[in-house]
C-alpha cells in the first residue's frame, strides 16, 4: 500500500472522477457507504450520534453517512459548523437528500453557545475538516474542536481528524486538533498517521477502500509505502531438499561486554532461528562460558580483552556481520570499531552500542561500506542525526542520512521505517507495544544478520527481518499479552511467523 501526500490524493480523486468515469457525488456516496458499513458493524442503535459537519466535501461525506444511518433506524443529529457561507456542490446535494429522505435534525452552529449536551455513550462523528487544510484550525472551528475533545465521548473522524495536517504538523496547534478514538481514512493512510506524536489524534486508524483508479495510483510517484506481508512472502528464499548448512551462510555477531552478554545470546539465537546455517559470536574472553552455556549452538571467537572488545576482528571467513549488541562504549572498543569499519567489506548490520560509538565519532559514517544497515531506535537516531521536533522532521533526516552515506536505516518504532539511499521508505505495520522491552532490538539485529548471511540483498534483508520480527512479536503477544512479553518470546515465534507468511495467499 503506497502512501501519498494529500494533494496527490486529491489528484487521484479527480482522475478517478474523469476517467472511471464517475460523478463526484457518486464517489462521495461510495465513500459514505464504506463509512456506514464500518459503523453498523460496531455500534448499536441505542446511543446518540452527533455528526459535526464542516462546509466542504468532508462534511458532505458526513451528511451522506447520517442519511444512511437514519434509513437503518439509527438516530443521528447533524450539527453544521458554519464558519463560512460557502459550501461545496456535493455538500449541498447531500444536504437536500438528507432533508428530503429523512427527518434527521439539522442544527446550524455559529458559536459554541448552543453546543449540544453530549451524554455518556453518545458517539461523535467528526467531519469538520478533511485533509485539504493547510493552516491550523481557528475561530469557531477550533472552539468546536475543543468542545469535542472535552466531551469524553467516542469520536470517529472521517478521513482525517479535523485540524490535523496530512504530513508535517510541526507548525500546527495541538489543542486545535480533534482527538479521535477512530479514524477512517479513504483508500490510503496519511503520512502523519505514522508518527508517534499524532497517535493521540488518530486513535485506531483504518483504511477504507473506495475504488480509486488503479492507473492513477500506479502513475503517481511517492517514496512512501506500507510494508505488506505479501511483499515479504515474495522475497522469501525457497529451500531445496539437498541444501545444507553451508548453503545458508555463516554469520558473525560482534558484541558483548561485562554484564551485557545477554544481548549477544539473544542476537545469536534469533540469527539461527531465522535460518542462518552457522553463527559465530566474537566476544570478550570473559563471556565465553556464558555463551557456551546459554546457547551451545553458537561458536565462539574470543577477543583479547576480558571485559570488553578491544581487538581487531577478521571477517574473511564470514558471509555477513552484525556488530554492536551489548558492546559498550569503552575507548578501546571505539578504536576497535573504527578499525573494523575500515576493513570490513562484508554485508553489515550495525546496532546498539556500535551506533552510540558512531554518534560520538560522526566522521566515521563516511567510511561505511555501501548499503550498510543501521538499526537505531529514536534516541540512538537523534544522537546520530540531531534531535527532531516531530516525526516528520525525523523522517526527513533519516532519508537524508541514508542518501548521504549510501546506507539503509531501520528506524525502530511502532511503524518501523526502512529508508534506502534513493529516498524510498517502507513503514512496517506488524508489531505491538509489548515489543518495547529489553533485548527486542538485539533480536532484530540477529534476524537481519541471518538474512544477510543467507544471501538476501541488504534491502530485502531489512524489509523481511523487520516484518517477521514484528509478526513474531504479534504472535507472542497473542499468547502472553503485551505486559509480560520478553525478547525470548519473540525468538520462540520466529518459525510461526515464517509459517504464517508462507501459508497465507493474501496476508
Amino acid at each position: 500500500m503506497r502512501i501519498f501526500r494529500c494533494d496527490q490524493i486529491k489528484q487521484i480523486d479527480e482522475y478517478t472522477i474523469i476517467n472511471e468515469p464517475v460523478a463526484s457525488i457518486d464517489l462521495m456516496e461510495r465513500a459514505a457507504a464504506r463509512l456506514y458499513e464500518w459503523f453498523v458493524e460496531r455500534f448499536e442503535r441505542s446511543g446518540g450520534i452527533l455528526v459535526f459537519a464542516g462546509p466542504g466535501n468532508n462534511g458532505g461525506d458526513a451528511l451522506a453517512l447520517a442519511r444512511m444511518l437514519a434509513k437503518s433506524r439509527y438516530e443521528p443529529e447533524v450539527f453544521y459548523i458554519q464558519f463560512t457561507d460557502k459550501t461545496s456542490n456535493d455538500w449541498q446535494i447531500n444536504k437536500k437528500r438528507l432533508e428530503k429522505e429523512t427527518s434527521v435534525p439539522f442544527h446550524v452552529l455559529t458559536s459554541t453557545d448552543k453546543f449540544p449536551v453530549i451524554n455518556p455513550g453518545d458517539v461523535i462523528v467528526d467531519a469538520i475538516f478533511g485533509s485539504g487544510i493547510s493552516r491550523p484550525a481557528e475561530g469557531l472551528a477550533s472552539d468546536v474542536i475543543k468542545k469535542i475533545n472535552e466531551s469524553g465521548s467516542t469520536v470517529i473522524s472521517i478521513d482525517i481528524p479535523s485540524g490535523l495536517f496530512g504530513e508535517d504538523n510541526s507548525k500546527n496547534i495541538p489543542e486545535n486538533i480533534v482527538n479521535a478514538g477512530f479514524t477512517l481514512s479513504f483508500q490510503f493512510p496519511k503520512l502523519s498517521f505514522l508518527f508517534s506524536e499524532n497517535e493521540k489524534y488518530t486513535g485506531d486508524w483504518t483504511v477504507l477502500p473506495i475504488g480509486l483508479n488503479i492507473t492513477a495510483i500506479n502513475n503517481t510517484d511517492t517514496p512512501y509505502a506500507l510494508l505488506e506481508k505479501k511483499l515479504v512472502k515474495m522475497l522469501l528464499k525457497k529451500r531445496r531438499k539437498f541444501d545444507h548448512k553451508g548453503i545458508f551462510g555463516h554469520g558473525l555477531l560482534v558484541g558483548g561486554s561485562y554484564g551485557k552478554m545477554g544481548a549477544v545470546v539473544l542476537g545469536a539465537k534469533s540469527a539461527l532461528r531465522t535460518g542462518a546455517g552457522l553463527i559465530t559470536c566474537y566476544i570478550p574472553a570473559g563471556g565465553n562460558n556464558i555463551i557456551q552455556s546459554a546457547f551451545p549452538e553458537a561458536m565462539i571467537s574470543q577477543d583479547p580483552g576480558e571485559k570488553f572488545i578491544s581487538g581487531q576482528v577478521n571477517t574473511d571467513i564470514y558471509d555477513a556481520v552484525g556488530i554492536g549488541p551489548g558492546m559498550g562504549t569503552e575507548q578501546l572498543s571505539q578504536q576497535a570499531l573504527h578499525g573494523f569499519l575500515l576493513n570490513c567489506k562484508k554485508p553489515l548490520v550495525i546496532d546498539a552500542d556500535a551506533l552510540n560509538i558512531l554518534s560520538m565519532n560522526k566522521e566515521w559514517l563516511s567510511v561505511l561500506s555501501p548499503m550498510t544497515i543501521l538499526t537505531p531506535h529514536p534516541g540512538e537516531f537523534d544522537r546520530l542525526a540531531g534531535r527532531s521536533s516531530c516525526g516528520y522532521e525525523r523522517l526527513q533526516k533519516q532519508t537524508e542520512l541514508s542518501r548521504r552515506f549510501n546506507c539503509i536505516i531501520v528506524l525502530k518504532g511502532a511503524y518501523t521505517s526502512v529508508s534506502i539511499p534513493d529516498g524510498k521508505v517502507w513503514f512496517n505495520n506488524t508489531g505491538n507495544p509489548g515489543m518495547a522491552t529489553a533485548g527486542s532490538g538485539d533480536v532484530l539485529t540477529g534476524m537481519i544478520l541471518s538474512l544477510l548471511a543467507q544471501g538476501y540483498d541488504p534491502v530485502d534483508a531489512s524489509l523481511t527481518g523487520v516484518c517477521i520480527h514484528g509478526l513474531a512479536g504479534d504472535i507472542a503477544a497473542g499468547k502472553s499479552g503485551y505486559e509480560s512479553l520478553i525478547a525470548s518470546d519473540i525468538i520462540a515465534e520466529i518459525g510461526n511467523a515464517y509459517g504464517m507468511i508462507k501459508e497465507s495467499d493474501q496476508v
